[in-house]
């Protein structure tokens, strides 16, 4: 008897292990169908990318880096409008005539700069639909940035950090290079096939606008409050730094300034006042060599 009782013990373990096997073998194609689903999904938005890229493929400014832009030009300046009007509403402006005057002043000769630019290297139905704006708001933040169609905020916090004309240039020409180099517009770019697929942007527009707005506010480094900044990427960084140098060299700003200026600010000096300045744009030594090696370039528009 204890014999017989060890064998029916013995097959019930087998019995269970062959369960066991049974369940593993079962949940296993579909653990591998799941999986094999995501990678397929996956591989269905790289292939939508890639053929976006093909077709819908732009060419940068001055640096002639190709880009992915989905979005038109009269779509991405209508969200920047109503973004920076919805800013503008809830900010204090300056008040110091003086200050304000500076702001404008550089800003005009930037966008002539740019305007000029343009026109002679036939980009000009590039700004079409601008509306060009430049304000000073109070706020003791040490930043500025911009908005497709030409719309600028410098916050009073930079004036001091800037110095000169030649500083805000710097730093206006920066922001400015951004939207002429749509770099926002490639972020969203790609963030709609993320995030949309293939869906049409004027149908995700009116089916889904809260996940528009979403991405039109991380594309342009907005964080959940317009007017808080997100840093750009390193490459768009760096262009916006090429961009930025030749406008402001145009604009009869000479470009080394922008080398002070950056120096300046990697130096450490008022560090807790820069911080929020260098959390977007780090001042750091590749920056700054990357700034050196444009220099002659920038130079030789400057010299025109």
């Amino acid at each position: 008897m204890p014999a017989a009782k060890n064998i029916d013990a013995a097959q019930i373990d087998i019995r269970r292990s062959n369960i066991k096997s049974a369940q593993a073998a079962i949940s296993l194609p579909v653990l591998k169908g799941k999986t094999m689903i995501k990678k397929l999904k996956a591989k269905c938005v790289l292939l939508i990318f890639f053929s976006l890229l093909i077709y819908s493929c732009s060419q940068v400014a001055i640096t002639g880096r190709k880009q992915l832009n989905l979005v038109p030009d009269n779509v991405i300046n209508r969200l920047g409008f109503e973004n920076y009007k919805e800013f503008i509403s809830q900010s204090k402006l300056s008040t110091n005539a003086e200050q304000v005057q500076m702001v404008k002043t550089v800003g005009e000769r930037i966008q002539k700069a740019v305007e000029r630019y343009c026109q002679e290297n036939n980009l000009s139905k590039r700004l079409k639909g601008y509306e060009w704006e430049f304000n000073l708001v109070e706020d003791e933040a040490v930043n500025a940035w911009a908005m497709p169609g030409g719309k600028v905020v410098v916050y009073t916090g930079l004036l001091p950090v800037a110095e000169n004309e030649a500083g805000l240039a710097t730093v206006m020409g920066h922001e400015i290079a951004h939207i002429i180099a749509r770099h926002g517009a490639e972020q969203m770019s790609q963030d709609l096939v993320i995030e949309l697929g293939g869906m049409a942007l004027s149908e995700a527009i009116t089916k889904q606008p809260e996940t528009v707005q979403s991405i039109f506010m991380n594309s342009y480094r907005i964080g959940s409050e317009v007017g808080v900044m997100l840093p750009y990427s390193r490459t768009h960084e760096l262009e916006a730094d090429h961009l930025g140098l030749i406008f402001m060299a145009i604009a009869g700003y000479n470009p080394q300034e922008a080398l002070s200026f950056w120096q300046r600010m990697s130096s450490g000096g008022q560090q807790s006042r820069l911080m929020e300045l260098l959390s977007t744009h780090p001042a750091d030594s590749r920056r700054i060599k990357n700034i050196e090696n444009l220099m002659p370039e920038a130079l030789s528009y400057y010299n025109k």
